[in-house]
């Protein structure tokens, strides 16, 4: 299926997770790095315990199972333009 870029719908990662998981806190990052790279249209928005990784700080003490340290990946966010909303 061939679809013109105009019909795209923009995508939405949503985060529940914070330091309670550090492996689930870091997938919408992950996810959306992959998105933002295809240049794809794309957002984070961070609820429930997620909301926490904006206190200063916190993204550095996040490191999930087999990723890439979060800072590493939030860096690498906002480099690619993506917004992060909570």
């Amino acid at each position: 299926m061939n679809m013109e870029r105009a019909d795209r719908r923009p995508l939405m990662y949503v985060g529940l997770h914070g330091t309670d998981d550090p492996t689930l806190a870091t997938l919408p990052f992950l996810v959306a790095t992959g998105a933002g790279t295809e240049e794809m249209d794309c957002c984070i928005v961070l609820v429930g315990e997620a909301a926490s990784l904006a206190k200063p700080g916190m993204i550095d003490a996040v490191h999930g199972v087999g990723f890439p340290p979060l800072g590493d990946l939030v860096e690498k966010v906002r480099d690619l333009g993506i917004p992060v909303y909570v």
